[in-house]
């Protein structure tokens, strides 16, 4: 979705799918993520620097140290995440260089190395690969006599966008929220909505809907509340906790945020009219540092506002009589 030049400069990204779901083609896994991840895998572990292979031929005999890449089954997409595919990473360790104890020791390099990592390819397509644990135990390869494991990954890709670029109106709720995001942080970062968009980068924050619910409020109001949660991404873990600790603390100082009218937003927000501004109020937010950043978000945020019921033109009820004797 293109981005208007005002969300551009304040580091607003807008991450909403544009266009029907589609897997993404075999060519391109096996291409460009493939070649991503076995670069990635030797700046890792110097000792496998043009030895990361895909899964050896029947009649070929692996030679360590080295690893081996497999792509295994597909998952059900995320509606903000993206496609997913699992991959099996195998190290292998000669015997004499340590066996089961340099497994144990690469995988833990590999788990470090890749689980909430961007990576980008060649093309500037990003991608997140986070660790889904290990399913193996060590054992011995009958074929070679090397020492390995296998640790799974999950691969996430953002999906491609619509070429068209048509844009969609996008809810004033969440373009308020990012807005004021990207005004409590730093311009290095990006804020997303709905979904991470394709090349997303980094240190990001995206915020997305998970609920929303409507309850009287009095006889001629209506009180909307959205729950929304926030995703808090970067390479350094003290950075991304320090900017989960200010956004909640912010938001909870704050109390209400602007829902610009749609002129102010168009002219900038030095134009806003306070006459004419709507608030959203925050009516609770939390953080789990511990929650995983890409996938399921550290921020639960609920946002509440009164709105007025439409006004029906109907005959008013004047007077009304009640005689107990009738039956």
């Amino acid at each position: 979705m293109a981005e208007s030049n005002d969300e551009a400069s304040n580091g607003i990204g807008n991450g909403q799918y544009l266009g029907v779901s589609r897997t993404l083609p075999g060519v391109w896994l096996s291409t460009r993520i493939k070649k991503t991840l076995k670069g990635k895998l030797a700046d890792l572990v110097p000792a496998w620097t043009g030895r990361v292979q895909d899964v050896p031929a029947p009649d070929e005999v692996l030679s360590g140290p080295c690893a081996v890449v497999v792509f295994a089954e597909e998952v059900p997409k995320s509606a903000w995440a993206g496609y997913r595919r699992i991959i099996k990473i195998s190290p292998y360790a000669r015997s004499e260089d340590g066996g089961a104890e340099q497994v144990e020791v690469w995988s833990a390099q590999l788990i470090e190395g890749l689980h909430q990592v961007r990576l980008e390819d060649e093309e500037g397509g990003a991608f997140t690969c986070l660790y889904l644990g290990s399913t193996d135990s060590n054992r011995i390869d009958a074929a070679s006599g090397l020492v390995t494991r296998s640790l799974r990954f999950g691969v996430y890709v953002p999906e491609p966008q619509r070429a068209d670029g048509n844009a969609v109106t996008s809810d004033p709720w969440i373009v308020a929220l990012q807005r004021w995001t990207a005004n409590e942080l730093d311009s290095d970062w990006s804020v997303y909505a709905d979904s991470w968009p394709g090349g997303y980068k980094m240190p990001s924050v995206l915020w997305r809907l998970n609920g929303y619910s409507t309850a009287a409020a009095g006889t001629s109001t209506l009180e909307v509340r959205k729950q929304w949660i926030g995703h808090v991404l970067s390479d350094d873990t003290s950075l991304t906790d320090q900017t989960i600790d200010h956004l909640t603390q912010q938001l909870a100082l704050q109390s209400r945020i602007a829902i610009l009218p749609v002129d102010s937003v168009t002219a900038g927000a030095n134009s806003s009219n306070e006459s004419h501004t709507r608030y959203m109020t925050v009516d609770e937010v939390t953080a789990d540092l511990q929650a995983d950043a890409y996938l399921n978000g550290q921020i639960r945020l609920t946002l509440t506002q009164r709105v007025r019921r439409p006004v029906t033109n109907v005959p008013l009820m004047r007077e009304i009589h009640h005689n107990k004797g009738i039956r």
